[in-house]
Parts: C-alpha cells; structure tokens; sequence
C-alpha cells in the first residue's frame, strides 16, 4: 500500500503529526506499536505548561508561546470529532514553592526568562503565599508553601482522552491506523521510502519518524539524528474528593471528575514502567505538604510510563538532508505541542519543508554547545 505520508509512533506527538496530515487531505498512515509500548502519555501530568519552557532556547519558548495560543480552538475541535470531553481548561497553573530557596530560583528563573530574547513563553507572575490563598479559597496551604508562580495562558486537560481523540479525528479524516506494528526498516524507495515492520510493508513519498524512543535506532537509517534517553515518570490519583482546587498545580491538580492527580517523577535512565514505594511516598509527602487536607485521601491508583528526554530537555525536529522528505520530531512535551504538532508542523511536512520558527531546534545545536 502507498500512501502520501507514514508517520511511524502512535503516542501523542506521531498522532497530532498523523491527524494533522490526514485533516489536510494527505493519504496518512499511522504505523503504531500499540498500548503495550512505552506510552510517554501515560506519565503525563495534562498540563499545557509553558513556565520556563525555553530558557536559554528562545525559539523554544515562542513555539510553546504559539501551542499555548492555538490550543483553546484545537480543544473544541478535539471535543467535536471525539464527541466527549477532553477535560480542557484555560484556568492558569500555579507551581508551588515550599521555602524560600525555591521561591527565590523561581523568581531567578522568570527573571532570565523576561530577559532573553523573545521572553519567556507566556506571562508568568511571582506570588507570596497570601496571593497563592486567594486563588484557592477552599484549600488550606501546608506552612511551607511560601508562595509560587502562576501563568494564567496555562492550561490543563485530560491526556488519555485527548489521545483518543486524536485518533478518532485521525480516522474520520480517512487515516489509516496500522496497529501492532513494530517497524524495523526504513529504506528509500523511488521518490519516497519503503516502511518494514514484523507485519508488513508500505510505501510512502514521506515518512516522519516520531516513536520517542525507537528514534535512535530507526532515524539513522534516512539520514537523521535525534539523541534521547529514557526517563521514567511516575504518576498517583486519588479517590474523589469534594472540589478544592479549580486551578491546576505543577504536581497537583484537580480534574473534572473530582480526583486528585499527583505527580510526576523524573527517573533517569528507567525503562521499566512500574512504580517505587519510595518514589510514590515522597510525590504523595510532597502534596500533602502543599494541600494537608490531601493527606486524609486514599490512593487508588498508581502507574507509570516512560518518556523519551533529548539532552536539552527541548524538542527536535529535522528533515533528512541527504533523504529528503524523511522528518524526524520529538519532544518530552508532546501535550502542550500538541496544537502546533496537529497544526503548522503537519502543514509544513507536507509541504516537504519545516515551520521558520522551529530553525534552532536542529539537532546540530548539539555540536555547537559540544563546541
């Protein structure tokens, strides 16, 4: 089968890529591995975040600037073609700071931002604890919490749900969604490339490599480079509980349906997705530290997922120079991209180029800073 696309990762990043493709009349298939890969969705917090995205990256931080902008409508048409909530809120996201230590790198961290080129990703506010409080009147602040920042463009929505999505606009735009297909080979073939995995074979005039932590192995194969390791993250949700939270905490945060989302870690060098005692105790220490009520709320779940990290921490996307038409593109944050991802990234693959505003986030800036 030939297609005009194939975009080979069924996480959040390669989904937004495919459905992005499809919705622009492209012939798209998505080569997916499948639930039982290593979902970087399954450690994600919901969070479309941009507080320090893009320090000492600008270019990173007007991409995350521009996602956070195009996200209200991504978010109604996600609802519409999934018929049903994604959860999405534009209600801002405080990150919590106990003690004055990180209270005063937060605000060091602001203040670089403000003054590199371009800004920082969205406004970001330093607040004391009194400010905290008065954004959230029916919790009562641990003594820790000294204060915060808040961006009040953040957003929060529901991962899993929004994947689903995804993949339900993905199909009704007429995708085609190879499931269970763990690709081995990519080759070039005529004016496009040949995509071999243990099930089958298709062709396609482009093909974007997207699958997180398959990248190094199968990128090389077309000419393109995307260093990542694996980072584990670790993620709690609590039983329901009356709402006390109507604005979303880095690390805590209250969805719809009245459960308490906490998390998440960040483990190096971790590829198997299970869970810590330790690791759990200290994320659950933490919130209760921030929310004391949040002590007396029983655990029901826990789990975690693997994310693929590059060496900055900032996304990649390149197009093969001696392959033309092979792209690459990964991200640590593929929900807050997600809008960007779906929509000017899809749109420039197909043009057989990359968005202007993604030139620095080249893998080649890794030679530089080896320099």
């Amino acid at each position: 089968m030939s297609y005009d696309v194939a975009v080979i990762g069924g996480g959040m990043v390669g989904t937004a890529i495919a459905y992005g493709c499809a919705s622009r009349g492209a012939h798209t298939a998505l080569l997916d591995q499948g639930d039982l890969s290593l979902r970087a969705a399954r450690a994600n917090a919901g969070l479309i975040y941009s507080q320090g995205k893009g320090e000492g990256l600008p270019t990173y931080a007007a991409w995350t600037r521009r996602s956070v902008r195009l996200w209200p409508d991504f978010a109604e048409i996600m609802a519409s073609v999934s018929g049903c909530s994604i959860g999405f809120r534009r209600r801002g996201v405080i990150a919590y700071c106990l003690g004055e230590e990180e209270l005063e790198a937060r605000r060091n961290l602001i203040h670089r931002m403000h003054n590199q080129h371009g800004g920082p990703a969205s406004a970001v506010h330093v607040l004391d604890r009194h400010e905290v409080e008065s954004l959230l009147p029916a919790a009562r602040l641990g003594p820790r919490v000294v204060g915060g920042t808040y961006s009040p463009e953040d957003c929060d929505v529901n991962a899993l749900p929004l994947l689903r999505a995804l993949n339900a606009g993905f199909i009704q735009a007429g995708g085609t969604h190879l499931l269970e297909r763990t690709v081995t080979r990519i080759a070039p073939h005529g004016d496009g490339f040949e995509i071999t995995s243990d099930r089958d074979t298709v062709q396609a005039r482009k093909v974007v490599v997207a699958c997180g932590l398959g990248i190094p192995h199968l990128a090389p194969m077309v000419g393109l480079r995307a260093p990542v390791r694996p980072v584990r993250g670790q993620m709690i949700v609590t039983e329901r509980i009356a709402p006390m939270l109507p604005i979303p905490g880095s690390g805590v945060r209250q969805i719809q349906e009245g459960v308490v989302q906490i998390g998440t870690t960040t483990e190096e060098g971790e590829t198997n997705p299970a869970t810590t005692v330790a690791d759990l105790a200290r994320m659950a220490g933490r919130a209760a530290q921030v929310i004391p009520a949040l002590a007396q709320a029983r655990i029901v779940r826990s789990w975690a997922g693997i994310r693929p990290m590059t060496p900055d921490g900032c996304p990649i996307y390149q197009q093969s120079p001696t392959h033309p038409g092979a792209f690459v593109a990964v991200c640590h944050s593929g929900v807050t991209l997600c809008a960007v991802h779906a929509g000017p990234l899809a749109e420039a693959i197909l043009a057989g180029t990359l968005p202007d505003d993604v030139t620095d986030l080249h893998p080649d800036r890794f030679n530089a800073h080896a320099a």
